[in-house]
């Protein structure tokens, strides 16, 4: 699965739009699965609440561009370490239709073991799904919206929309 996971090696030169990091993880399970992991934000959460997400967001005055802001993030929300993960590349950004955010997706191999620990305020519960699982087309469904093919997908009895459906799409070479 590894080899069909799309991605680009650059990313995007900062504009003047407010930019935001996430990391897609990737890691390979005991019985050599490829699987991401998601986060589901709490529902108190002032943005997103409830929402599937890779673990990201906004950089901090530290960061260097997105790596850093993912790779902090992502350290923050599950408990990776920035050591267990080899940068692959990035996903195409993504405009965001709520906030006028551009998301730059970055692609990493995480080692294991994970030890993956959800903070408390920022993760609900977190996901690892099969790679196979998100590449297969019958599992999604969509519904147009103001111009926008707006994808879904059952997960776990919740649902992965809106830009991280996106980007999940992208990553396993559905669009």
């Amino acid at each position: 699965m590894w080899d069909r996971i799309n991605y680009v090696e650059s990313h995007p030169e900062p504009d003047e739009r407010p930019m935001a990091a996430v990391l897609a993880p990737l890691f390979e399970d005991d019985v050599g699965d490829v699987r991401a992991v998601l986060t589901k934000r709490p529902d108190t959460m002032p943005t997103h609440a409830g929402h599937i997400a890779f673990p990201g967001g906004r950089p901090d005055p530290g960061d260097k561009g997105p790596i850093d802001t993912a790779l902090r993030e992502a350290h923050e929300e599950v408990g990776i370490e920035k050591r267990q993960v080899d940068v692959l590349g990035f996903l195409p950004p993504i405009d965001t239709v709520e906030f006028s955010l551009l998301v730059v997706p970055v692609v990493g191999r995480v080692s294991t073991p994970l030890g993956l620990v959800p903070s408390e305020r920022e993760v609900a519960k977190i996901y690892t799904p099969r790679l196979e699982d998100l590449a297969d087309e019958q599992r999604w469904w969509s519904i147009p919206w103001n111009g926008w093919e707006v994808w879904y997908y059952d997960l776990e009895g919740d649902t992965l929309w809106g830009a991280t459906a996106r980007m999940v799409r992208q990553l396993v070479g559905l669009d």
